[in-house]
């Protein structure tokens, strides 16, 4: 697929963008400062996405099920598109992004374990929900029919 169509992409990023909403909202019951100090990592992470991946992806310019490739080009030069299957996914580099999940749910459980509310008890399992199989999901739709996965993918060969 040389693009996706825009209904893949707002998908897509809705799911993250609720992912990341839901999150500062768990975040927040521990302080404000928390949550924006989250949302500024979000953020970061997506740039260094940006900057060191996706302007190696055959969609670079392109829009990708993200619509990063086309962000990423107008923000970065291109790079080598021989380097995006030459990276090599292990856990350990996996640990930035894995945090996007992991420290809200902490958060939340802390939350919980010191004032216990319904809401942030439903928070979590929203979040649950949308980290796993809600990522499952979009990944199942976005990664069959990738360009990029064809030509070599090392995040699709790390999680298949």
């Amino acid at each position: 697929m040389k693009n996706y169509i825009l209904k893949i992409v707002l998908l897509s990023n809705l799911h993250s963008i609720s992912i990341y909403i839901v999150d500062a909202y768990i975040i927040s019951a521990l302080g404000l400062i928390y949550a924006i100090l989250y949302l500024f990592y979000c953020i970061f992470l997506e740039f260094r996405l940006l900057k060191s991946i996706c302007v190696c992806c055959y969609y670079y310019g392109r829009v990708c099920a993200f619509g990063k490739g086309f962000l990423s080009s107008l923000l970065f030069k291109k790079g080598d598109n021989n380097k995006f299957s030459l990276n090599k996914v292990t856990w350990k580099e996996m640990i930035p992004d894995m945090m996007v999940f992991v420290v809200p749910l902490i958060g939340g459980i802390i939350s919980l374990i010191i004032n216990f509310r319904i809401l942030s008890l439903s928070l979590i399992i929203i979040l649950l929900v949308l980290s796993l199989p809600g990522n499952a999901f979009i990944r199942g739709i976005t990664c069959k029919n990738c360009k990029q996965g064809h030509l070599g993918c090392p995040a699709l060969e790390f999680f298949h």
